[in-house]
């Protein structure tokens, strides 16, 4: 969608409101849910109505990361429609990425675009991110190198074995196959001699940022599922396992980029351990898997404060789009979202 004129009328209403801080968008929803689009169509909304430069911000785990570009469904130059897109691309994937290094990024740029007179929109599925934006990150103890090369050297049914003795309500939100934050749940717990669970359950008890207005995409089940498959589909027509093949044999893949959903599964696939096909089938459950878990965020997450649902499938993604301005310029024109620029 190209920037345009959309809901001109609202154009003198927000261009008299002069309150220092405004309210922002953050879309959320399950992989293959239309963020995407969506996140273009409002950015085009907040500029038409006079509140951009509106520009976007990722807060995807694996966009992050240059080259891994299909497996992530990284949005094309053609799909970001002209509006500038943050966090993208912004880091080799023989790099580790953390939490902490992209609430750093997206804070810059949320400052920045604001300092500009403009509106950011939040698009993402990496629903850790999202929290870490709104509620602050989970101060854990910092990392102990020697703990982690001595719980690396083990062997990963161990580990999991040992997740389900110490944090059992760990082990059954972290996926058997997540070596990384298995290892760091087991060392919260060596270190502090408590679940890492129980002291997150602290974090969820948090205060959100008052200027974030909260959207999420609701789908029925079968429909999102449908849409996954398509997008597999799509992506190995696209090339996915051509990409996959360059990355690892340039040695560029580190050990998280390695443990992105198509990635991982492609990755045995090359190593002789399934077929072709059966890397497509994998990839294809392990995502649906990861939308049952992207719902269980969005519950959470949605339970936190003012939030709108949008219930799919939508007739016009400019309809959805033109809700949020709506909700976005009437918190705004209400008074309703105080609070100080910036975190």
């Amino acid at each position: 969608m190209k920037r345009a004129a959309i809901l001109p009328d609202l154009r003198t209403r927000a261009s008299a409101y002069t309150r220092a801080v405004r309210r922002f968008p953050v879309i959320i929803g399950p992989t293959a849910g239309g963020k995407t689009a969506l996140g273009v169509a409002v950015a085009c909304a907040l500029e038409a109505a006079g509140r951009g430069p509106a520009e976007v911000v990722s807060a995807d785990s694996m966009q992050v990361y240059r080259g891994m570009d299909i497996g992530s469904a990284k949005p094309t130059a053609e799909e970001r429609g002209g509006v500038p897109h943050h966090a993208i691309d912004i880091v080799d994937p023989d790099r580790p990425f953390t939490v902490a290094d992209w609430l750093a990024r997206a804070d810059e740029a949320i400052a920045d675009i604001r300092a500009r007179g403009g509106t950011p929109v939040v698009v993402g599925g990496t629903h850790l991110y999202i929290k870490a934006l709104l509620e602050g990150l989970f101060e854990g103890p910092p990392a102990d190198p020697g703990l982690r090369e001595r719980l690396h050297a083990m062997a990963p049914v161990e580990l999991r074995a040992e997740l389900l003795r110490v944090d059992p309500d760990a082990a059954a939100r972290i996926h058997p196959n997540d070596l990384r934050r298995t290892v760091r749940a087991l060392e919260v717990h060596a270190t502090t001699g408590r679940p890492i669970s129980a002291q997150q359950g602290q974090w969820d008890a948090g205060r959100r940022r008052p200027d974030a207005l909260l959207v999420a995409i609701r789908w029925p089940v079968s429909e999102i599922n449908r849409r996954i498959n398509k997008r597999v589909r799509r992506m190995m027509d696209e090339g996915l396992l051509a990409e996959v093949r360059s990355l690892e044999a340039r040695g560029v893949l580190g050990e998280q980029a390695r443990q992105g959903l198509g990635y991982r599964q492609l990755l045995d696939h090359l190593a002789g351990a399934m077929t072709l096909e059966e890397a497509a089938e994998r990839i294809r459950i392990e995502t649906r898997r990861f939308a049952k878990s992207q719902r269980t965020w969005l519950r959470r997450l949605m339970a936190g404060g003012e939030s709108v649902w949008l219930d799919a499938p939508p007739a016009a993604t400019g309809e959805w789009a033109q809700v949020i301005l709506q909700h976005v310029l009437r918190g705004d024109l209400a008074g309703e979202a105080p609070g100080s620029e910036g975190r």
